[in-house]
């Protein structure tokens, strides 16, 4: 019943592009999932597509990897280091090095002390959560794109399409999302879109008339965007057999969903290379800093990357608002929707949507995978 690729088997990814998908995950813990070490920092497969996206030697490839996961294990000393004075972090990769905004001159220390470099600001980043708190209670409309606190910036960043910049709507918004405290616009050249066009990363799957893609295997099935599929409704697999039914879905206000895996059909610790580059093995599911290079799978535009701009982001589709999403420089299109995102070798979050396409371009969400694995009690399938 399926085809024969490296270390495949039947998981897809979803994108809300257009086409949609769904493939099955098994039940496991919510916990993340804690890094294993490899002897090497990543397969050939994300290597190659890193040389290919970020205009990357290997030999440079596999340094930012290894600097992005010294970053990683470093930010969360430093933000301990920080307490109540920590204001976000960032990983810069011309320095190799994180950086930790802090709110506060007498924890500025503390925090170099953990090998990170330190910059001083005005708003703490419980301030800055607390403004887009207030921000995600208000009701924006299509001219405004998403918003998300930016530590780098020290402000709640509101994206807007450039074309609307002048509508009355428009500007009633950022009137108000202004008092709610320290806010800066920025112009995006469109609206945001959903991506929806044995069970592997970013293989295609589908429910009714939508093709997704699968993103993580889980223990009992696997994970995916929520706007791919209801609760309840039955999932094909790539080749249209019966795979299983969407277990749990929520969409907007959140993206995620996962889906059983039955009849024949069974969960690996792999995203699909799509024999453009290798099968990527899935180890953990630690968080990369913004800044970080990460990587997405998915069954319309296969293998792309690019790195993390923002976490916490308010997307404000059309279909309503959604939460607490991360947001890349990867491109994405129609189907890609529910695929996988990964840095190294550990699950970042499915793929949600965007704007652009890999042709000329674009950004892309996705909603972080540990989120998904808390709100089900999922645990990830690793190798």
């Amino acid at each position: 019943m399926r085809r024969t690729t490296t270390l495949r088997t039947g998981l897809s990814a979803l994108l809300l592009l257009g086409a949609w998908a769904t493939a099955g995950a098994l039940p496991a813990s919510a916990a993340d999932t804690p890094a294993r070490s490899t002897e090497a920092p990543a397969s050939s497969a994300l290597l190659s597509a890193m040389q290919r996206d970020l205009g990357l030697t290997r030999d440079e490839a596999e340094a930012r990897l290894a600097a992005e996961k010294t970053a990683t294990a470093v930010e969360r000393k430093a933000r301990d280091a920080a307490g109540s004075a920590y204001g976000g972090s960032w990983y810069d990769a011309g320095s190799g090095r994180l950086t930790v905004a802090v709110a506060r001159a007498a924890h500025a220390d503390a925090v170099r002390a953990t090998g990170a470099s330190v910059q001083l600001v005005r708003y703490s980043a419980r301030q800055l959560d607390s403004a887009k708190k207030s921000i995600d209670a208000l009701s924006a409309p299509a001219g405004v794109g998403s918003w998300h606190v930016d530590p780098k910036a020290n402000r709640v960043v509101v994206d807007v399409v450039s074309a609307h910049r002048d509508d009355n709507d428009v500007r009633a918004f950022l009137t108000r999302a202004r008092r709610a405290g320290p806010v800066t616009v920025r112009q995006t050249p469109a609206a945001p879109r959903t991506f929806a066009a044995g069970t592997v990363g970013g293989d295609p799957y589908y429910t009714g008339n939508v093709r997704c893609s699968i993103g993580f295997s889980v223990h009992g099935g696997f994970v995916t965007a929520g706007h791919c599929g209801s609760p309840s409704a039955a999932v094909y697999g790539w080749d249209r057999s019966y795979v299983g039914n969407f277990q749990g879905s929520s969409f907007p206000g959140n993206d995620y969903a996962w889906v059983n895996v039955g009849s024949g059909w069974w969960t690996v610790p792999v995203v699909l290379g799509w024999g453009t580059v290798s099968d990527q093995l899935v180890r953990g599911s630690t968080e990369a800093p913004v800044g970080a290079s990460v990587c997405r799978s998915g069954s319309t535009t296969h293998w792309h990357c690019g790195t993390v701009l923002a976490k916490n982001e308010t997307v404000n589709y059309s279909q309503g608002a959604v939460h607490q999403m991360t947001k890349t420089s990867v491109c994405a299109e129609p189907g890609d929707s529910g695929g996988s995102f990964i840095s190294g070798d550990q699950a970042q979050g499915v793929t949600s949507g965007g704007w652009g396409n890999c042709g000329s371009g674009g950004e892309t969400w996705h909603q972080p995978v540990n989120e998904i694995l808390n709100r089900y009690g999922l645990r990830l399938h690793t190798a």
